[in-house]
């Protein structure tokens, strides 16, 4: 079974998106977040990849649907969280990137949480699901500035035993 990571950039709002987009320009992040997930399946919803509207380069594309009809030509479909993360058991580690929706499911089910924590507030449609801090182990943390001067911080959390 793969580990199961979820990755997300948040504002201090708990703000991840806005009609589909992310709601700043943090390329610092998006380096970062194709460092972790190369290699790797990336799991996500519908509505994410169509926000993307391609495959992301060397890594696996899961996308998760209700639509039982649904098709992309070179990726995955899983009409659940639990299913796509089947679909990546021979990766050491998954990646689930999206969305608010699926997050939700992945927050019970998620090993590893990257989450790259903006210093701002930004006006949003999707937010980062509410949870228990204590089911989680800080383990490293790293404090940054963006080249526009927005201030970040990249936590990593490890689902306590």
């Amino acid at each position: 079974m793969a580990k199961l990571s979820l990755i997300v950039a948040v504002a201090q709002n708990r703000v991840i998106g806005l009609n589909n987009t992310l709601p700043w320009h943090l390329p610092e992040d998006l380096k970062r977040f194709r460092a972790l997930t190369t290699g790797h399946h990336i799991i996500m919803g519908r509505k994410t990849y169509e926000s993307l509207n391609r495959l992301l380069p060397d890594r696996t594309t899961v996308i998760v649907t209700r639509n039982q009809a649904y098709e992309v030509p070179g990726a995955l479909i899983a009409n659940s969280l639990e299913q796509a993360i089947a679909l990546a058991a021979n990766d050491n580690e998954a990646f689930l990137i999206g969305g608010a929706e699926l997050y939700q499911v992945g927050l019970k089910l998620a090993d590893r949480l990257y989450i790259t924590e903006i210093e701002a507030e930004f006006t949003g449609d999707a937010f980062l699901p509410e949870f228990d801090l204590q089911d989680w182990q800080e383990v490293s943390r790293e404090e940054a500035i963006s080249a526009k001067g927005l201030p970040f911080r990249y936590v990593t959390y490890e689902r306590r035993k």
